[in-house]
This record gives structure tokens, C-alpha cells and sequence, in this order.
């Protein structure tokens, strides 16, 4: 099979690449571009660790070809934050153990990531509808959605002390 070009912006940064058609986009980001943060767990859109921010709205990479995604900006729990100055998303998780094994952890910090830049003040119910799609054997849930309450409450604060 002929391989197709690509020009996809990871994290800010653009890719291009000659691709087998059938590649999916988990592995163009894993495989192609050696990010490593995106999960691949099912391969079928069912548990949700793959998710990644494409064009800014939360999208499962298992499920998308990279040449449906040419031309796209995808972002990456790569692009947020640094293990010495953490994002206010990953520090909650931290903090209130929001997480466990790690495995989706990835993926439900971008799905935070993605409600808490269009709703400042998200409700526990929104939260939880927010992570719905996103499995996780080891937490259950609580302490992940503690974590995003207290990420929200300090980016919150974080932009009136900018003000």
C-alpha cells in the first residue's frame, strides 16, 4: 500500500511524514514522534486512555488515522507541565492521589485540561460526565475527581492574581 504525507502539529510542533494509510494516530504519536505519555490500552475506543486534545477538544487516538488528522494540532500530556514545575492539574493529582498505577492518568489530566479551559467552575456532576469515558481500575474516581475540583479552584485563582 502507498504511504500518504501527513503534516501534523504535536504539541506545537509540526511533523510531517510519509505514513502506511492505516496508521493509526496513538501510534504516529508514540511510534513516529516518540512520545510515549499517550496510552494505548484497548484499541477500540472503550476505556480511554488514549485521549489526547485534537484541535483542543478531547479525542480518543486508538480510534483516529494520523491522515485524518493532517493538517490538525493535537496536544499531548507532554505539552503540560514539567516533573520540576508541574501544571496545576497534575499538581492536584499529586496531591490528592489522584492517581494510582498511572496508566490513564495521561489521558483523564487532558480531559481535565479540555473542561476546565471552556468551564472555569465545573460542578462534581460535570466532572464526572467530563471523565465518564475514561476507565480507571485502581482509584475509584474520588480522589480523581477531588483532583480536579482543587485544579480548578487554583487555576481559578491563579488567573485573578494575574488580573
Amino acid at each position: 500500500m502507498a504511504k500518504m504525507p501527513v503534516s501534523i502539529t504535536v504539541n506545537g510542533q509540526r511533523y510531517e511524514r510519509e505514513v502506511d494509510p492505516r496508521l493509526l494516530l496513538s501510534d504516529f504519536i508514540r511510534h513516529e514522534i516518540g512520545l510515549t505519555g499517550t496510552h494505548v490500552g484497548c484499541e477500540n475506543g472503550a476505556c480511554g486512555v488514549c485521549a489526547v486534545l485534537i484541535n483542543g477538544k478531547t479525542g480518543l487516538s486508538c480510534l483516529a488515522f494520523a491522515v485524518q488528522c493532517d493538517g490538525d494540532e493535537i496536544e499531548t500530556i507532554e505539552s503540560l507541565g514539567t516533573p520540576s514545575d508541574l501544571h496545576p492539574i497534575q499538581e492536584a493529582f499529586w496531591e490528592n492521589h489522584g492517581l494510582q498505577c498511572g496508566f490513564c492518568t495521561p489521558a483523564m489530566v487532558l480531559t481535565a485540561h479540555e473542561l476546565l479551559s471552556r468551564n472555569a467552575s465545573p460542578s462534581r456532576a460535570e466532572i464526572i460526565e467530563a471523565i465518564g469515558g475514561n476507565l480507571c481500575r485502581c482509584t475509584g474516581y474520588q480522589t480523581i475527581v477531588d483532583s480536579i475540583e482543587q485544579a480548578a479552584e487554583q487555576m481559578r485563582a491563579g488567573k485573578e492574581e494575574a488580573a
